[in-house]
């Protein structure tokens, strides 16, 4: 049995949006590296307190170099008004509006409960948000007539103030004038040529006229000109929603004509690149957003990723592996260089995917891995599953504002005894080289701070550590180490906040009990089950799954009971023993196993599973599989097919895909339509039970589930058998 927990892991993640691997850690560098898994934390900065006062001054701050922020476990002195930072130690002086501190009469950001607070700032932005819209019109009819009508309802849910601007592509891009009211007017460039930032600006007459120095000049901080002309393309809402909506209803099918044997001509680089091109000349570093809907892959100019004869297959998994693919490293290479482009200007790309074959997603993902951007993968625009994501990405909170953030940059900070090692997650570094950085790199490493071009509360950063202490140094009683992150962002408000959650730990020596007693096996499987995939990223799926054993298998040496050569003595503490299941379903799924995935849905699957909390991830790495019966209390069932019974109906949680099976018996009985006759209520309300959990599980989760409703021996119970232990079989008689 596992000894006493010195946190209860959900009730912290409550308070302050942090799952750590260890709640008690390790004394010495060497003591550390023997528990196998690394101290990582998985923080979600926006996470939703209701009761967060509003702190509207602020912060107060230690000397540089330090910077670290007031919190609850300062040593303060009332009398001399002073605090001890318990980051670097140095005594700092209470600023004069603080002069009234006592004991009993403390500001939030000292008390205990307010581990986690957020200050709003008092400089608000100069710019609102930005939101450009890039929109692929080689779609069918259908299709184009439902995106349109989608981003046309979105209008109506951005803040009145926001910055709107469009801009079409097939053949050639086209960047919409929304200034110019006499009649529609657009810019167009060729879909073959590759234009640089200064012909694109050119060429839209933003190049900015060139300022005479002197007594004239403006001074340093008025916007620059060139923001009279961006007002041609990016204008607020409130003033261009006529404008804008008719320029989209208006909106035809690319008239380029597509031969029967070809894909049509889509210059989706080359609109990326004007996209992103504009708003770093016209708002850099200012929070926006560039939302890409692409209905087919890029097959013309820079970043196409198949040619346009249909005869010529988009790549896959296999002819990656076997370098047997001519556009993909070029490809690659040029969205990474717009991706970075766009996340040192603060810009977020969305990538809204409506296709059913392959689009591209697997050489385009940078644009929204280094951004943190949406990623949406689905058939066609048509799709409830298409509608409702994108409706969610604009979901309020209480005073009616977007809950998203922009440009966010993501601090952290330790006391002596650790240092950072790095990031898992939708951020590019800052190259911030502080003294708290580590050797060890996990991640995007090197680096103490991070930027994030956008965060909302479902965002999850994993944050990696290592203890530095070395060996032999005795530990102090009580001794603690600390961990500060610090997020910075422009609120959709128009005010910038920043959110600082400061944690304690406290350091155990070797072999005490308390180190294993406060493993939390679940958050550490989610941060495994990161490394491991940034591994497969770079490195061969086998050589990650055999790093994932060995890893398994040294954890097990260090804290299981067991005598040699004597498998049934086997035990593990409670607190690990979910783990092993974790770690086998983690090897079988699809963010390892490429197998049956193309590689679009393989980017498509590893970039949700970096960015969701634990729960969510865990659903994704382990499915949840409840079961329905006439006599009993839905159950959780195991994950095997010896669940499947033709008396009870099973639903499936795999995060992408909501399903419901109706073993063989049920639906007879369904079919027969006993359920609508009377004496049959309780099977009407055993057929109901399943759809009214699914409904709960649909209500808030994004991207929206795949909703999936089938019978024992049909075509779509394929997606359930496919998450099963094959215990039974056809020849065993299951």
């Amino acid at each position: 049995m596992s000894g006493q927990r010195a946190f209860d892991f959900e009730d912290v993640e409550d308070r302050d949006g942090v799952r750590l691997s260890w709640n008690v850690w390790a004394g010495s560098r060497i003591e550390a590296t023997r528990t196998v898994v690394p101290i990582g934390a998985l923080y979600t900065p926006l996470k939703e307190r209701p009761d967060l006062p509003p702190v509207l001054y602020e912060p107060v701050t230690c000397k540089a170099p330090c910077r670290a922020i007031l919190n609850p476990y300062c040593q303060i002195d009332v009398r001399g008004k002073l605090w001890i930072c318990p980051f670097c130690l140095q005594r700092n002086a209470f600023p004069p509006h603080y002069k009234d501190i006592s004991t009993s009469n403390l500001p939030a950001e000292l008390l205990p409960k307010y581990t986690t607070i957020e200050y709003t700032l008092s400089r608000p932005a100069q710019i609102p948000p930005v939101f450009l819209f890039v929109v692929d019109t080689c779609l069918e009819d259908d299709d184009l007539k439902a995106l349109k009508e989608s981003i046309i309802v979105s209008l109506s849910l951005l803040p009145p103030h926001a910055l709107v601007g469009l801009i079409t592509y097939g053949t050639m891009t086209q960047v919409h004038e929304l200034g110019y009211t006499e009649c529609p007017k657009s810019f167009v460039f060729r879909g073959t040529k590759e234009y640089t930032t200064k012909s694109i600006m050119e060429m839209l007459g933003l190049a900015p006229p060139s300022r005479q120095g002197g007594p004239g000049a403006p001074p340093a901080n008025v916007p620059p000109p060139a923001l009279s002309g961006a007002a041609r393309f990016l204008l607020p809402v409130s003033q261009c929603e006529f404008s804008l909506t008719s320029v989209l209803e208006g909106l035809q099918r690319d008239p380029w004509p597509v031969a029967s044997d070809r894909r049509a001509q889509r210059c989706t680089g080359v609109a990326m690149s004007v996209a992103v091109g504009l708003l770093e000349t016209t708002f850099p570093n200012t929070g926006a957003r560039i939302m890409l809907f692409a209905g087919g892959p890029a097959t013309e100019g820079p970043g196409m990723v198949v040619g346009v004869e249909l005869r010529e297959p988009i790549r896959s998994h296999h002819d990656i592996e076997r370098d047997n693919v001519k556009y993909f490293k070029r490809a690659t290479k040029f969205y990474e260089a717009l991706a970075r482009r766009a996340a040192q200007n603060g810009h977020a790309i969305d990538l809204f995917m409506g296709c059913l074959d392959q689009v591209g997603l697997h050489e385009m993902k940078s644009l929204a891995n280094y951004t943190n951007g949406y990623m949406i993968l689905a058939d066609s625009f048509n799709m409830s599953l298409f509608k409702q994501s994108f409706h969610r990405v604009f979901v309020k909170d209480d005073q009616g504002h977007l809950q998203m953030g922009f440009n966010a940059t993501f601090d952290v900070q330790t006391t002596k005894e650790l240092k950072v090692s790095g990031l898992i997650g939708h951020a590019i570094s800052a190259n911030k080289k502080s003294a708290w950085v580590g050797e060890t790199e996990i991640g995007i490493g090197q680096t103490s701070a991070w930027k994030m071009c956008s965060i909302s509360p479902r965002t999850a950063n994993a944050v990696y550590f290592e203890v530095v202490t070395p060996a032999g140094q005795t530990l102090a009683p009580g001794a603690r180490g600390m961990i500060q992150f610090v997020t910075h962002y422009q609120h959709s408000s128009g005010q910038y906040r920043l959110r600082v959650t400061t944690i304690a730990r406290n350091f155990a020596e070797p072999g005490n009990p308390a180190i294993s007693d406060n493993f939390d096996q679940e958050a550490a499987a989610v941060l495994m089950a990161r490394i491991a995939v940034y591994k497969a990223e770079i490195d061969d799926s086998p050589d990650v799954l055999r790093w994932l054993d060995r890893m398994l298998i040294r954890l097990c040496q260090k804290f299981a009971e067991y005598r040699k050569d004597d498998p049934s003595s086997f035990r593990l503490n409670d607190n690990f023993i979910v783990y092993p299941q974790f770690m086998f379903h983690l090897r079988r799924s699809q963010f390892l196993q490429v197998f049956n995935n193309s590689p679009d849905e393989t980017a498509y699957y590893r970039h949700i599973l970096n960015s969701e909390d634990v729960n969510n991830s865990l659903v994704m790495i382990q499915p949840t599989l409840m079961s329905y019966a006439l006599e009993t209390p839905a159950e959780a069932v195991l994950l095997d097919s010896i669940s499947i019974q033709p008396d009870r109906i099973l639903l499936l949680d795999t995060f992408f895909h909501i399903l419901i099976f109706h073993g063989d018996t049920i639906a007879q009985w369904r079919k027969a339509g006993y359920h609508e006759q009377e004496g049959y209520e309780n099977l009407a309300q055993l057929l109901d039970a399943p759809r009214e959990d699914a409904q709960d599980l649909l209500l808030d989760r994004y991207p929206v589930p795949r909703y999936v409703v089938c019978d024992q021996g049909g075509s779509q119970a394929r997606f359930l058998l496919s998450k099963l232990n094959p215990s039974t079989t056809h020849v065993s008689g299951g």
